[in-house]
C-alpha cells in the first residue's frame, strides 16, 4: 500500500520543523510531502502534492486556516493545530478531524496519529464536519468582536464544556475560581474575573461588583433595595446580584 503524505502548514517556521521532527520519529510510515507558511502557498502545495493528511495553523497571513479548509476536498483529513487554548479541545474529540494546541506534546500527538490511522482505516476519507466548520467560523469573527472572547471551557462534574460567551449571563469569583452561570446550570473555570474582564466586550459585559460580571442584555431590572443598596435582577435569575457604588455609575441616564 503507499505510504501516506501529509502537508504541514504554519506561519512559524521553527514550529512547522518541530512538528516534522516530531511526525518523522512517531509517525515514519508518514511522508511529509511539503510545508507552506501562509493561506495562499497552502492552496499550492496541496494543489500539487494532493496530500492525504494537513497539519493546519489557524491563524495566518493571508488566507487563514479557516479559508483553506474550505477549499481542500473532501478525501483530506485536517487536523488543527493553533494556540488558542480559549476553544476547547473536547469540542473536537468525537470528530474524523483533530485539534492540537501548541506547543504540541508528544504525548496528545500520539493519540491524533493513533485516531487518524483507525479513522481512516474504518471509515476511509471524510470531509470536514460542518459542526466544526461552524464552530471554526469563530475563529475568525468580525474585526471588532476578533479582539474578545467568544468561547470558554468550563467544568461541570468532572466534566469539559464549551460555553459560547454570548450564551453566559453572568461570571461571579469566589476564592481561587470563578463561576460562569447561564440558564442552563454553572460551571467553574480558575480564571480570575480580571483577566475575564479585560478579555470580554465591554459593550456586551459589565463589571458591576469586584466579585461580578454580568452580561448587558442579560439583565431585566435595576433597582435600589429599601436600604439602599443597588441590585440587579437577571432574566431567568431568582437571586438578585449586588451592584457596589464603584461601578453603579454605568446604570445612571445620560
Amino acid at each position: 500500500m503507499p505510504r501516506p503524505t501529509a502537508l504541514i502548514v504554519d506561519d512559524e517556521a521553527n514550529l512547522r520543523r518541530h512538528l516534522r521532527k516530531q511526525l518523522d520519529h512517531h509517525w515514519p510510515e508518514l511522508v511529509i510531502c511539503a510545508e507552506a507558511g501562509d493561506g495562499n502557498a497552502a492552496l499550492e502545495a496541496y494543489a500539487r502534492w494532493q496530500p492525504d493528511f494537513v497539519f493546519l495553523d489557524i491563524k495566518m497571513p493571508g488566507l487563514n486556516g479557516m479559508e483553506v479548509a474550505g477549499t481542500l476536498t473532501p478525501d483530506t483529513h485536517i487536523v488543527f493545530v493553533t494556540a488558542y487554548d480559549q476553544f476547547a479541545v473536547e469540542a473536537f474529540e468525537k470528530s474524523a478531524v483533530d485539534y492540537l494546541l501548541k506547543p504540541v506534546s508528544d504525548e496528545r500527538l500520539l493519540k491524533t496519529i493513533d485516531r487518524l490511522k483507525r479513522h481512516n482505516a474504518i471509515h476511509g476519507h471524510s470531509p470536514l464536519p460542518p459542526a466544526v466548520l461552524e464552530l471554526l467560523k469563530t475563529l475568525d469573527p468580525a474585526p471588532h468582536a476578533s479582539r474578545y472572547l467568544q468561547w470558554i471551557k468550563a467544568s461541570h462534574r468532572g466534566q469539559i464544556h464549551l460555553l459560547a460567551v454570548e450564551e453566559i449571563d453572568y461570571f461571579q469569583s469566589a476564592d481561587k475560581y470563578t463561576t460562569v452561570v447561564t440558564q442552563d446550570g454553572e460551571w467553574v473555570i480558575r480564571t480570575a474575573l480580571k483577566s475575564l474582564e479585560s478579555e470580554l466586550d465591554p459593550d456586551r459585559f459589565w463589571r458591576i461588583h469586584r466579585s461580578v460580571i454580568v452580561r448587558v442584555q442579560a439583565i431585566e431590572q435595576y433597582r435600589k433595595t429599601f436600604s439602599g443598596r443597588a441590585i440587579v435582577k437577571l432574566h431567568g435569575h431568582p437571586t438578585p446580584l449586588p451592584v457596589s457604588r464603584r461601578y453603579a455609575d454605568i446604570f445612571k441616564a445620560d
